[in-house]
């Protein structure tokens, strides 16, 4: 059997995945953590500044891959207030991952946007609809999510929570199965000192002089992307060497799109080989094996 023909076949998943965004949970929660306590609800009342926002910005495609590394993500739902600008700002990143916006009435008097209310109903109600559903992720740190973790869990799923530092209950962490902070999700910077803030606004500002954004380059998109899988693999498996299979669908998983015949190449293995100054490669036998190569080789 050919290179080519036996790449062709990723293994079958046997895991399915459904995403719970609050986003306006992860989005206020990252924007007070980047700029200080409560500072979201004060910059709101006289006005949020975009180069704040922009600074504060959540890698919504980090947490999309995260919760790609468990298996195939059959569901995902962002529930807000779609109007509101500060979430309108996410529909390009939304889109791209092809994640269903649930529009929320905007905040009462009593402050609650019913997100949490709303998202564990329809949590539930997919638990029981979808009975081959195995994961649930939920992408907020808000301890009203307790319970909808704990049932998730006596319906026989495997929960997964994602949280800001500093603005997640440790009662929900306990909770569920795994508990990750959105700081430690691979691709995530340290949050920026002051200085580095400043840095990044004039650079902003200049970039918004550009009149032609730089179109992204496929191949150096297409390493970033093997870098990432192979980081994220590593995390899950806890092993340096993993099958050219598992990493090409996590690769699928995390992008849809990825095709190395689209870049040129025969097979997996031989765009493997192209990037030979990132990967060592395992041929010895039938059985590929890939992993990253180490700081010291670098």
């Amino acid at each position: 059997m050919t290179d080519s023909t036996t790449e062709s076949r990723t293994e079958p998943s046997t895991t399915r995945v459904a995403v719970y965004f609050d986003f306006d949970n992860i989005v206020i929660s990252r924007y007070d953590q980047v700029h200080g306590r409560n500072t979201f609800q004060r910059d709101k009342a006289k006005g949020l500044d975009k180069e704040r926002l922009r600074q504060a910005t959540v890698d919504l495609s980090a947490i999309m891959d995260f919760a790609s590394s468990f298996g195939t993500l059959v569901l995902t739902r962002a529930y807000a207030d779609w109007s509101a600008d500060v979430n309108a700002s996410y529909h390009g990143q939304l889109v791209a991952r092809a994640v269903d916006l649930v529009q929320l009435f905007p905040a009462t008097v009593y402050g609650k946007n019913g997100a949490d209310i709303r998202l564990a109903v329809d949590a539930v109600e997919d638990m029981f609809r979808l009975p081959d559903l195995t994961h649930a992720v939920i992408v907020g740190g808000d301890s009203d999510y307790i319970a909808l973790a704990q049932r998730c869990k006596r319906l026989g799923r495997y929960v997964v929570g994602i949280g800001i530092a500093g603005a997640s209950s440790q009662s929900l962490a306990a909770a569920c199965d795994e508990f990750v902070t959105y700081d430690a999700l691979p691709g995530i910077s340290p949050i920026p000192t002051a200085p580095q803030l400043k840095k990044r606004r004039r650079r902003a500002t200049a970039a918004e002089l550009d009149e032609e954004p730089a179109q992204p380059d496929p191949q150096a998109a297409a390493t970033g992307l093997l870098e990432r899988a192979l980081r994220m693999a590593q995390e899950k498996d806890d092993a340096d060497w993993l099958h050219n299979s598992v990493v090409k669908a996590q690769m699928k998983r995390m992008d849809p799109s990825f095709s190395e015949k689209s870049l040129g190449f025969k097979s997996f293995s031989d765009f493997l080989r192209s990037r030979n100054d990132l990967v060592d490669l395992d041929e010895s036998s039938t059985t590929r094996l890939v992993r990253l190569k180490s700081d010291a080789d670098s």
